[in-house]
């Protein structure tokens, strides 16, 4: 396991525990909020953030992550041991709700 991966299992395990109790944002606790994987340039600039919803919009969730990225870089960059803490960009990924729905249509067929 490389530099970059160590990093990036230690941002999804700090994110998901920031996102779970350090922010308020009512949209993103309607429904549960997933970080399915993380993936930091090497430079350490630019980490993107892939993470799905389950139980409410995605889109609501994403907003709320946008506004509250500044919060949660400040957050995660007590519990890190990089110098430089990157930029957070959060895309929601739907591929869980995609196979949910396309499991629901296989089964409607039968």
């Amino acid at each position: 396991m490389d530099r970059i991966d160590k990093i990036n299992a230690e941002i999804k395990r700090q994110l998901a525990e920031i996102i779970s109790y350090g922010v308020k944002d009512p949209r993103l606790h309607s429904g549960m909020v997933s970080i399915l994987r993380v993936d930091t340039t090497k430079d350490l600039k630019y980490c993107k953030v892939y993470f799905s919803v389950i139980g409410s919009s995605g889109e609501e969730a994403l907003s709320a992550l946008r506004k509250a990225a500044g919060y949660i870089r400040g957050e995660l960059s007590g519990k890190l041991t990089v110098r430089c803490v990157p930029e957070l960009q959060f895309v929601l990924d739907d591929s869980i709700e995609y196979s949910i729905r396309l499991d629901k249509i296989l089964k409607d067929l039968k």
